[in-house]
């Protein structure tokens, strides 16, 4: 591994605001550049609008079965955050690299592409996925993956660069997420009978789901892979009400679940949906036939669950020097690969711990563990 050349690759894909509310095409126009220079055959899939874009390239024979290397250009916000140095500018302090996306996950992206000069005389093809969008909902690898679906043959596995500490990650939750509409009716708080109160009814539906979660904690299944092992719901945002002396005919709510492979969350969600139809609303609609509950699906991905014995989580164990696996609460692109037919694994460097908060740094040593699993990797592939 050249840690010298990731380092300048790092440096030039730190310096892109691909944060998700942004365009990606710059960062992309970069990668397709320096594929081009390499001579590497590649694709742009671009979304609807044409703002944002995937790239995927092929090294080695397309003919063959190979391996996908998988990771997403986008980063979250720096808004409100305190950081030391320009987030869009790497900065080396004592054997860290300090940038926004420098951990998450742009790191491995330029592992993978550090290397692609050693990807040679290959016998089965390494793939390059590179998405966009993946912090709003793994939006972007869902067109990759359909770009896949009538190409012949299908990858053998994929790896997903999340960060891991290089640690070997066979599974992570589901995730649902939703935006809850209240609609009531107002009048004057004197007159509060006469009225909907939607912040009432909406802190009823948020008791049900905290019931929901609370009865998954205590006889839900449970994965003992996962810090916390079984299935978890959770209200974040609530907004609604104007004056004390105004009875609210407006409230907004935002929950989610986040499930083992266990569990179905469109069945759990279903469950809190028929409460509010059959339990609140017809309460709500004897004062105010108008009033009622409308949910909206956000955001979501599927889990990953790949068996411990399946060949990719033997071969990552192989090249990673890693002989346990463990299990992750936060969700990756894996389980949209997976979901698709593809068996999938999520190792990378860095720590999730340093993901998402200002100063978000990898160190020097995670690059060169990456880069060792990678050229590992390409050896593999050269038999």
């Amino acid at each position: 591994m050249n840690v010298g050349k990731t380092t300048e690759i790092l440096q030039a894909l730190v310096g892109f605001d691909t944060t998700s509310r942004n365009s990606n095409l710059d960062l992309i126009g970069w990668i397709e550049n320096y594929l081009d220079g390499l001579g590497v055959a590649r694709v742009r899939i671009p979304d609807k609008s044409g703002a944002k874009a995937n790239v995927w390239a092929t090294i080695g024979p397309s003919e063959a079965p190979g391996y996908i290397l998988s990771g997403h250009t986008d980063v979250v916000p720096v808004d409100g955050q305190s950081w030391a140095s320009d987030p869009f500018r790497l900065s080396a302090r004592g054997g860290r690299l300090y940038g926004r996306g420098a951990c998450d996950m742009k790191g491995f992206v330029a592992c993978c592409l550090a290397a692609v000069p050693e990807m040679t005389a290959l016998a089965r093809p390494i793939h390059l996925a590179f998405s966009y969008d993946e912090e709003v909902g793994c939006i972007g690898v869902q067109d990759i993956i359909a770009y896949l679906s009538d190409k012949a043959p299908k990858p053998m596995g994929c790896v997903v660069g999340e960060p891991t500490q290089m640690g070997v990650v066979t599974g992570h939750k589901g995730k649902r997420s939703f935006r809850v509409q209240v609609r009531g009716r107002t009048c004057h708080s004197s007159l509060a009978p006469y009225g909907v109160n939607t912040v009432e009814y909406a802190a009823r539906l948020i008791v049900r789901i905290r019931d929901t979660a609370d009865r998954l904690a205590k006889e839900g299944a449970r994965d003992p892979l996962y810090d916390v092992p079984y299935t978890t719901a959770h209200t974040g945002v609530v907004n609604g009400g104007t004056a004390l002396n105004i009875v609210p005919d407006t409230c907004t709510f935002a929950y989610e679940f986040r499930s083992i492979a266990a569990d179905d969350p469109d069945a759990l969600a279903a469950e809190i949906e028929a409460y509010a139809k059959t339990v609140l609303e017809p309460e709500m609609k004897a004062v105010a036939p108008e009033a009622g509950f409308t949910f909206e699906l956000t955001s979501g991905f599927p889990g990953l669950d790949t068996p411990a014995g399946s060949e990719i989580v033997g071969l990552v164990k192989e090249m990673s020097g890693h002989p346990a696996h463990t299990k992750v609460a936060f969700g990756t692109e894996a389980g949209r690969f997976a979901t698709a037919g593809i068996p999938s694994v999520v190792i990378g460097p860095g720590s999730i711990d340093q993901a998402h908060k200002a100063d978000e740094f990898i160190a020097v040593s995670e690059l060169e563990r990456c880069g060792a699993f990678i050229d590992r990797l390409i050896a593999h592939c050269r038999h």
